[in-house]
Parts: C-alpha cells; structure tokens; sequence
C-alpha cells in the first residue's frame, strides 16, 4: 500500500466488528460473513499496513499496540461518519417536532413566545396542537405536551401555577354608574363565562377566587357565554363584561393595557401547567431544546406577571 493511499472502507468496517466483539466469529455474525472472509479482511488490511493488528490465540484474539492505535482511530471516523449521516437525514425529513397543549395555552403564551424559539432553532419545526383533548403521546406521535392539571395530580415543577384575578376593559372602570371598587360591586355586571362542563355551574371558574374574597355565594346580573375562553377574552377588551383572569398567561394583555384588573388580590386555582415528553422523544436533542426553551420562558413570565399586576 502507498504511503497517500487510505485502507479500504469495507476492510476498516470489518476490523472494527472484529476489534468490538474481540472475536473474527461474532464479527461475522453481525456482518453477515463467514468467519474466513473475516479473518481474510483483517488479514489484508494488515498487509496493506505492514503490521498485525491481532494477536491470534486458541479461540480468542487481542489487539496488538498497532491495533489499539488503528481502533481508536477507526472508532473516531465511524461515529464521525454516523453523526454527519444523521444530521443529512434528519436535514432532509425535517419532521416537526410536535406540542400539544390547550387552545388558551397556545394563543396567550405560547404563540406570542415562539418566534424567540424559531429564531434560536432555525432548523428545528414546530406543530402546535392546540386542543382540551389529554392526548396519549405515544400512540399520537406527539412529542410533547403542556398538560393544564392539578398541581397535586403534576409531576415534576411546573412551568408556572395559576392565579385567578377578574379583568376587565378600562373603560369599564371609568364607568360611575357602575363602579368596581371592591368584589361585592361585580353583581351589577356582566358575567363573561366560558360553557362549562356537564353539572359544573357557570361560576366554577370563578369558585376559589369568590371563596378568598368572601363572596361564595355572588351571583353577576347577567352572563355572555362562550365555548373558548379566547372569545370571552376578546368580549372582556371590547367592555362588554368581567371576565375572570389566568395569570400570568394574562400578565402581557394587563401590561399593555388592554385589560385591567379592578382588585389587586388574586386566589391560587390549585391547577399549574407541567411538561410531559414522550418516551419516543425524550432522547431527541431537539426536543430537549424545546423543553429547555419552554422552562427559560416560564422563569421570565413571573417577572411579566409582577409587572402586570402592578401596572
């Protein structure tokens, strides 16, 4: 062999199965060879180097100094040549990596949040299934979920948990007719609900926080209704009644003024949103970057939540 010339690809696989398994048999098991046209390989690319690579016992052989040398070096290139394959295949599937979470989840915190992401991960794609359906990851092919539950049912820390707090349009609150100056006055108004659940009254949203303030037993005047709680939000900015609020995936829409908040006390729901990942995705290097980001955002959103409550 000449100086410039490299060995052979194929000779270099076979030396590599058999420096593995430290056996020419179980070399040729996984190569699909004999055990002679392993042991002829590793014969030829021997002669090519000028050295032995093995040492040849009873049933056994061991890597001589040469073959511990050329080892390191072929197991360098192999997972060299292995990473660069999956990058150009996974560069030409371009699959999504998929999140499911609730409609109000996606439109008021994620959606507005996404492009730092996209921007950070030009290469990575998202799918976002916004749905109050708790899908099975698994057998959806999803990749992760934001699942809006319990604190005590969650496993793991939360992204955030969730605080209750009335809102309102601003102009409301320049209405003297109708004055918001303390939760008793919230009789006289609109009450903008989201169509509960079978058996669940229009207030059970409403419930922890009208306990904290007292009030248990406040009824609105009137009620708007609503199948998604995005549709009674927009009603809130347009004045047409008090909703109430979920921090801090409302924080921004304070901040901004576009909704106000007449009482500055907020009530725990006892509900928080955690992070499920697949066990199909969990070792994917994109989706733990989602997952990182989705945390990073979630430590910035008690600040927006603070500054919103304030304003």
């Amino acid at each position: 062999m000449h100086r410039s010339e490299l060995p052979r690809l194929d000779l270099l696989r076979t030396f590599e199965a058999a420096a593995r398994h430290a056996s020419f048999t179980r070399a040729a098991d996984e190569l699909a060879l004999t055990q002679s046209a392993v042991s002829r390989q590793v014969q030829l690319l021997e002669e090519g180097l000028g050295v032995t690579l093995f040492t040849r016992r009873h049933r056994a052989i061991e890597l001589t100094e040469a073959g511990r040398v050329m080892q390191r070096a072929v197991d360098d290139v192999m997972e060299r040549l292995r990473d660069a394959t999956a990058r150009i295949r996974n560069a030409q599937r371009r699959e999504p990596l998929s999140i499911t979470c609730t409609a109000g989840f996606a439109s008021l915190w994620l959606i507005p949040r996404l492009a730092r992401f996209t921007a950070a991960h030009p290469a990575i794609d998202v799918r976002v299934s916004a749905t109050h359906e708790m899908m099975d990851l698994e057998r959806s092919g999803i990749d992760v979920a934001v699942r809006f539950i319990p604190v005590a049912q969650g496993q793991g820390k939360p992204l955030f948990e969730e605080t209750l707090l009335p809102v309102c349009a601003p102009s409301l609150l320049r209405d003297r007719s109708r004055p918001l100056k303390v939760p008793a006055d919230l009789e006289n108004h609109t009450l903008l609900a989201v169509e509960a659940y079978v058996d669940e009254s229009l207030m059970t949203d409403w419930a922890p926080w009208l306990v904290a303030m007292g009030l248990p037993e406040l009824r609105m005047r009137n009620a708007l209704r609503f199948s998604q709680y995005t549709d009674a939000l927009a009603a809130a900015v347009a004045g047409q009644g008090v909703v109430i609020g979920r921090l801090p995936l409302l924080a921004p829409k304070i901040a901004a003024g576009e909704l106000a908040a007449p009482f500055k006390a907020g009530a725990k729901s006892q509900r928080g949103y955690f992070v499920e990942v697949s066990r199909h995705a969990a070792t994917v290097p994109e989706v733990q970057d989602l997952v990182a980001w989705l945390r990073e955002e979630a430590a910035r959103t008690g600040a927006e939540a603070r500054q919103g409550t304030a304003a």
